[in-house]
């Protein structure tokens, strides 16, 4: 089956603290943990069935997204969102300090 990016309806679902996707009855996510100004990206789990369709890249750049509308400091503890980060230069500046001035 062909995954169409842009027809995902990638939701945010904040009582599970997670950025969700379901296709085919099959859940795919990012799970994070949001504490003040900074969210750490835990993991990302895409169904082994949808894997290789950019499925899992999708649901990242919706979370970044979600970040940077927010002003968080992302903590990539999931090394998906880490690499993610490296081949989308746009997003290293949510990785840095927040100055305090």
């Amino acid at each position: 089956m062909e995954i169409k990016l842009n027809d995902l309806e990638i939701t945010h679902n904040p009582a599970e603290n997670r950025f969700e996707t379901w296709i085919d009855g099959e859940l795919s996510k990012l799970d994070y943990m949001e504490d003040g100004d900074t969210i750490v990206m835990m993991h990302v789990g895409v169904n082994p069935a949808h894997r290789g369709q950019g499925v899992a890249g999708r649901v990242t750049q919706v979370a970044l997204e979600y970040a940077k509308e927010r002003s968080l400091r992302v903590i990539p503890m999931c090394s998906y969102v880490g690499a993610y980060i490296r081949r989308h230069p746009e997003y290293i500046e949510l990785t840095k300090q927040h100055s305090s001035e």
